[in-house]
């Protein structure tokens, strides 16, 4: 009985470094968002010249949603996805 229990703490001793390797190689946010979203990822098949999907984002008050295709041709439209802190 007592192999068994070392045996099953061994195992989860070997689970918990591999995982906390994984989590320490691609980083604490990116391991929970592989975790969160890694099953939703679909590929793509737009070719150069095809125009781009209908895209709405959540404007800065965190509420109202803005479709991006309404602005096309009206006004020039950039996107930046970063960080300026």
């Amino acid at each position: 009985m007592r192999t068994w229990k070392k045996v099953l703490l061994a195992l989860l001793a070997a689970i918990a470094a591999i995982v906390g390797f994984f989590v320490w190689k691609v980083g604490p946010r990116n391991a929970y968002g592989l975790a969160r979203y890694g099953t939703q990822r679909q590929e793509g098949d737009l070719a150069v010249g095809q125009p781009a999907p209908g895209v709405s984002l959540v404007a800065l008050d965190g509420r109202t949603r803005v479709d991006l295709a309404r602005w096309i041709g009206v006004k020039p439209l950039v996107l930046v996805f970063g960080s300026y802190t």
